[in-house]
C-alpha cells in the first residue's frame, strides 16, 4: 500500500484518481482549497484536507509522510502561466521540504508535438485564447526540469476526455508527440487517464519526463 496524496482532487481527473487508488488499496488524501465544498470525497480510504498547491508551506504540511503525489489541480480564476508556474514552484519547494520525491502531474494535449519542436498550439489557425493557456499550463515543465524531484507530465490527447466512458483499465504510452489515433477508438476517457495516473504514481514507469498517453 502506499501513501498518495491528489492535489486538485475536486476536478474531473482529481476525482477518479482518488477513487482509482482507492480501489487498489491505497490510503489518499485528497487536497482541495475548500474541503466543505467536496464532502463528496470522503470515504474509507480518503482522507479529505484544505491546501494550496501555490505556497510551498501548505504544500510541504499537507505532503509530509506520503509516497507519491499526484497533480491534477486547475483554476480558470488566475491567468494560466501565472498559476501552473506558482504550483510547479510551490510543489518543488514544498515537496523537497517534506522529502516527497514521486510528482506525477497532468499535462495539457495541446503542448504535445505534431512535428519535431512544434507543438500543437504552434500551429497557425490555433485560436489565440487556447494558445495562451497551453503554453501558461506547459510553463509548469521548465521548473520542474530544473529541480531534483523524480517527475513525469502525463499528458492525455490534445482532445475534451471523455467523462462518461468506464475505465478499460488499457492505455498507450508514448512521448512528447502527440499519439496517432486508432481506427475506431474513441476519445481518451479520465477514467483511464486516472489509471495512468496512479500507476505512474505507485510503479514510477517514467521518470523526468514528458509522457503522451493515449
Amino acid at each position: 500500500m502506499s501513501r498518495i496524496i491528489v492535489f486538485g482532487a475536486g476536478g474531473n481527473a482529481g476525482r477518479r484518481v482518488v477513487a482509482e487508488a482507492v480501489s487498489r488499496g491505497h490510503a489518499v488524501t485528497a487536497v482541495v482549497r475548500d474541503p466543505g465544498g467536496h464532502e463528496g470525497l470522503r470515504g474509507a480510504g480518503v482522507t479529505l484536507v484544505a491546501g494550496d498547491v501555490t505556497r510551498a508551506e501548505s504544500v510541504a504540511a499537507v505532503a509530509a509522510g506520503h509516497d507519491a503525489v499526484v497533480s491534477t489541480v486547475y483554476r480558470a480564476d488566475v491567468p494560466p502561466d501565472a498559476f501552473y508556474t506558482a504550483a510547479a514552484e510551490a510543489l518543488v519547494a514544498g515537496l523537497t521540504k517534506a522529502g516527497v520525491e514521486r510528482l506525477v502531474t497532468v499535462g495539457i494535449g495541446t503542448a504535445l508535438e505534431v512535428a519535431p519542436g512544434v507543438a500543437v498550439h504552434d500551429a497557425p489557425d490555433f485560436p489565440e485564447e487556447y494558445r495562451r493557456f497551453s503554453v501558461g499550463h506547459a510553463s509548469e515543465i521548465a521548473v520542474l526540469t530544473g529541480s531534483g524531484l523524480d517527475w513525469v507530465v502525463v499528458t492525455p490527447p490534445p482532445v475534451v476526455l471523455d467523462a462518461e466512458a468506464e475505465r478499460t483499465g488499457t492505455y498507450r504510452t508514448g512521448g512528447v508527440a502527440v499519439l496517432p489515433v486508432e481506427e475506431g477508438a474513441g476519445a481518451f476517457s479520465y477514467a483511464d487517464l486516472a489509471v495512468a495516473l496512479v500507476d505512474e504514481a505507485t510503479e514510477g514507469r517514467h521518470t523526468r519526463a514528458v509522457v503522451a498517453v493515449a
